[in-house]
């Protein structure tokens, strides 16, 4: 029997999508070549390993039994490469970098230019999502660096602190509450809220902040990306509450309007690493970056 690393990536990524077509885009290889490598490996397994329904393909009980072997084995070979790839005097090779909605569209960008110019035969793949979907990634092996917002839920990580972020509550300029530029209990109670989905930090941190005056929370809008919510504050459909970082332009042309009120809107962004992960060259350099600019404003 001789089962090759590409036939255990094209299980895999079949595994995740449930589809040989959607399978071959990722890998970037042709669908009867994706159909090939199946029928292969299902022949050295004496056995089917997916269950065909419709056009889609979901793991019988023996593929799903042997999913996690194959995906460890993968990562150990993605460690494997990175430690052939590390250099003495420069990092080289791929780190990829997950990071939660806030931190992913308002922090990393300036970060990655400049690890771009200071690491130029290094490349950084960054993955933006909420903070349970960055969580899940990780503890998969599909990222090496976790960014996320609030605490985090996972077993397995090391966590280390980074810095600093602060939520605000804001209301669009024609809103009847702008002229007060406060809340009190009964507004905090009567708002229309908008936020965010669940699995979301910015989310946990304000329900987590309002509990004392609502629960449990009903919003009025719930929205999966920081903009959506922005522009349906700013149309007038309710009030939001989203980081400093995210509205900072925003508060300053005058297009939203920042309300006080009584909640403790304060949470750290943290900095998430597999226990088990081997570090390179190339990871400590992405972490000496972070901790400088986690004691600098971006």
């Amino acid at each position: 029997m001789s089962i090759s690393i590409r036939k255990l990536e094209i299980f895999v990524r079949v595994a995740e999508t449930e589809h040989v077509t959607r399978a071959s885009e990722a890998l970037m290889i042709s669908q009867s070549a994706v159909s090939m490598a199946l029928a292969d490996l299902e022949k050295e397994a004496s056995g089917p390993l997916f269950q065909r329904k419709g056009r889609k393909l979901v793991l019988n009980e023996r593929g799903r039994n042997l999913l996690p072997e194959a995906s460890a084995i993968l990562q150990q070979v993605n460690n494997f490469e990175r430690l052939l790839q590390d250099s003495a005097s420069e990092p080289i090779g791929e780190i990829r970098i997950g990071a939660s909605t806030t931190i992913g569209n308002y922090l990393l960008p300036s970060l990655m230019a400049e690890f771009s110019r200071t690491y130029p035969r290094a490349k950084a793949l960054l993955q933006v999502g909420n903070t349970q979907q960055i969580e899940i990634a990780l503890e998969k092996g599909e990222l090496d660096i976790g960014l996320i917002e609030g605490p985090s839920h996972g077993t397995t990580f090391e966590i280390l602190p980074w810095r600093d972020d602060e939520l605000v509550v804001i209301v669009g300029t024609d809103h009847p509450w702008a002229q007060h530029k406060s809340m009190d209990a009964h507004m905090l109670k009567t708002a229309d809220w908008i936020i965010r989905e669940k699995g979301s930090g910015t989310r946990e941190v304000f329900e987590e902040s309002i509990k004392e005056y609502l629960s449990p929370l009903v919003p009025h809008l719930e929205l999966g990306h920081t903009e959506a919510i922005k522009k349906a504050v700013e149309a007038g459909l309710g009030v939001g509450c989203l980081s400093r970082l995210a509205v900072q332009r925003e508060l300053e042309h005058g297009w939203l309007v920042e309300l006080s009120t009584p909640l403790t809107l304060f949470r750290p962004l943290t900095i998430l690493l597999a226990e088990s992960s081997y570090r390179g060259q190339l990871s400590q350099a992405c972490l000496h970056l972070l901790e400088r600019y986690g004691h600098s404003e971006i």
